[in-house]
């Protein structure tokens, strides 16, 4: 692998041992947090921390040497608030003039499944975009910013829903109180986040756009229910009516980056958990 320079915007749950794995690798890594108190968690796992504000309206950053980097990975997700369709594309918006001034010529977007719709069909990367939620709209704009600018190549990552690490999935439905449909989970671990992103940078998988889910969907009632059984809590509630759903297709990026998952199916990760009790 290319030893590169190598920045982080936005070191939280993912950031942070991605960037740990990259510096381990030899890349320098430089990443981002909002507040000085972030620092010494970077510093920590080989990190070189900046501090830097995103905002609709401008990017708040003490150094912008930040930027100086062969690859950005842009890791910021949209916050669960309103007009978070027009906030968060804006806030995109602003990271790219400073792309273009710095000459960075490489890009990784992070985002999400959620820019399909719940149509209970197959998703690719080349299936209509319609998502349920202003966060999967605001996505596909901020999407669109970074992929059609020609200076630059973006790959974007659209990852299911994260675990691993201290994120216990037991605990996810475990709020709500109402019954979930049985429906089909996507879902990926954060080790193949890492290695997905990784492979990215040393395969040079640049102006793509991938899907990164496990390809095995187990249901809902699978995965949750053996979660909670790991847990010694209470079994979630599930409804046998018809829910809506989708199957996120990894196929493409299995293909490019002859990629092997570590958890094939969310239930490898439990089962592994199980094992090491």
């Amino acid at each position: 692998m290319i030893k590169e320079r190598i920045s982080i915007l936005g070191c939280g749950w993912l950031g942070v041992p991605l960037g740990k794995y990259l510096a381990g690798k030899g890349h320098l890594v430089s990443g981002s947090v909002a507040s000085a108190e972030g620092f010494r968690v970077l510093e920590a796992n080989g990190i070189k921390p900046f501090r830097i504000i995103l905002t609709e309206h401008s990017v708040e950053a003490e150094d912008l040497s930040f930027f100086d980097a062969d690859v950005l990975i842009i890791s910021v997700p949209p916050r669960r608030t309103e007009g978070v369709g027009e906030i968060y594309p804006a806030q995109i918006e602003q990271i790219v003039p400073l792309i273009k001034s710095h000459q960075v010529r490489k890009v990784i977007f992070i985002s999400s499944t959620s820019v399909y719709p719940e149509n209970k069909k197959v998703a690719t990367e080349d299936s209509f975009l319609e998502p349920n939620k202003a966060s999967g709209k605001a996505l596909i704009s901020a999407e669109s910013l970074s992929i059609r600018c020609p200076e630059f190549k973006t790959t974007v990552i659209r990852f299911g829903g994260l675990i691993g690490a201290d994120r216990n999935p037991a605990r996810f439905l475990q709020k709500s109180g109402r019954p979930v449909s049985n429906v089909p989970v996507n879902l990926i671990h954060l080790d193949d986040c890492i290695g997905i992103i990784s492979g990215v940078i040393s395969g040079e998988i640049w102006g793509e756009v991938l899907n990164a889910c496990c390809p095995q969907h187990p249901s809902k009632k699978e995965f949750y229910g053996k979660a909670a059984e790991l847990e010694n809590l209470p079994l979630p509630l599930f409804s046998d009516e018809d829910g809506e759903y989708k199957i996120v297709d990894s196929s493409k990026l299995i293909r490019l980056l002859n990629y092997s998952f570590k958890f094939d199916s969310p239930l490898d990760y439990l089962n592994s958990l199980a094992i090491n009790s």
